[in-house]
């Protein structure tokens, strides 16, 4: 694995590896074998993903020896709920599976999701390994164990922390993204960087779009990986410092749940968020403005949404947005909870959010 970035989320008994780089399933395959107990594979995917990926890990697998079982489904968000875990586990069941085996998620973050809590609360308890398919998912969703499904309340509402055994970060798995989604992706990137790596923020201004080259993008989804590798392993279950990882998010969540469906991207209305929570900082007179200023910029320059008003859809009501901010599931007490920001790299969690005060700022950044 000399031409990989292999990424350790260290969590004791249950460590395991992200590989990332091109060809990487195809070089870590053997290992892949190794973990069907059963001799067979069992995948879950969905119906865009299995036309373009499909066939080609279908066969990988199938050359290590192992007979491969897929279950497969709609594509997009509503797939991630009671219906679609219902569906998912009862397949499995179908299949007899053994609490020993391990199945594969193959998809982006909506398969990661769900396959993973489907392998959670299967016979309490099973193997998975994800194969993320997006960027978003490779750099953020399918480490760290989160999974779960949406329900009427909200996004991810329901679910459990289930680990997975190995990550593997194909970047071969990019090519048949069009450039929104890969840029989608990449807002996690520069989250990462914005909570706590100055360093990485500087490397990312001066690479600009270049990035997306297959070695400094394997650099940069390795970098990414690392930083959140070390805050899973301090606080695994989101008990305190792992919180800071929403950075953006309460925000965008506001965003996308305010916005018609499928018009604003995970990562644009996360980046939007991003650029908000520094805004806001500066306006606590917590953050320098000038941090701000870089972090629009870039936004900028890499073609990221770096204000409300340059996300697909822009007509936002301010009062609006902190009801959905409201039903954050990171808040306490009934009050708001925010990532905020000190600075570049150095990021916050504010509990103690005056809902007055950001209705009337965000009434100014909305105009």
């Amino acid at each position: 694995m000399s031409d990989l970035i292999t990424v350790e989320i260290p969590l004791g008994e249950r460590s395991y590896n992200v590989v990332i780089g091109p060809e990487a399933l195809m070089t870590v395959s053997p290992l892949v074998a190794e973990m069907m107990q059963r001799g067979r594979a069992i995948i879950v995917t969905d119906e865009i993903i299995a036309r373009h990926h499909l066939a080609g890990v279908k066969s990988l697998l199938t050359a290590q020896g192992l007979q491969v079982e897929t279950i497969t489904m709609p594509p997009g968000e509503t797939s991630k709920s009671f219906a679609g875990l219902e569906g998912v586990v009862s397949r499995l069941l179908d299949l007899n599976v053994d609490r020993n085996e391990t199945i594969i998620a193959l998809g982006g973050g909506v398969i990661g999701d769900l396959a993973g809590f489907a392998a959670a609360v299967t016979k309490r308890g099973i193997n998975f390994i994800q194969i993320p398919t997006t960027l978003l998912s490779q750099v953020d969703s399918s480490v760290g164990g989160k999974t779960g499904i949406n329900t009427g309340h909200g996004k991810n509402f329901v679910g459990a922390f289930h680990q997975p055994r190995m990550v593997i970060a194909d970047l071969g798995l990019l090519t048949t993204l069009p450039d929104r989604e890969l840029l989608s992706g990449y807002a996690e990137i520069i989250k990462a960087a914005l909570i706590d790596d100055a360093q990485l923020f500087d490397s990312l201004e001066k690479i600009g779009v270049q990035v997306f080259d297959s070695r400094a993008l394997a650099q940069a989804i390795a970098a990414a990986v690392a930083f959140k590798a070390r805050i899973v392993a301090e606080d695994e279950q989101e008990r305190g410092r792992r919180a800071l990882l929403n950075l953006g998010h309460t925000f965008g969540h506001a965003f996308e749940a305010e916005a018609p469906k499928d018009v604003v991207r995970h990562g644009e209305a996360v980046a939007a968020g991003m650029a908000l929570a520094f805004d806001y900082s500066v306006h606590l007179g917590v953050c320098p403005a000038e941090d701000a200023q870089r972090v629009r910029a870039h936004l900028d320059d890499i073609g990221l949404p770096s204000a409300a008003g340059k996300l697909a859809h822009t007509q936002w009501d301010a009062r609006r947005l902190v009801a959905r901010m409201r039903d954050d599931k990171k808040n306490q007490d009934g009050r708001i909870t925010l990532i905020l920001a000190r600075g570049i790299g150095n990021a916050y969690i504010e509990t103690n959010v005056d809902e007055g005060d950001l209705v009337a700022f965000l009434e100014t950044k909305l105009k």
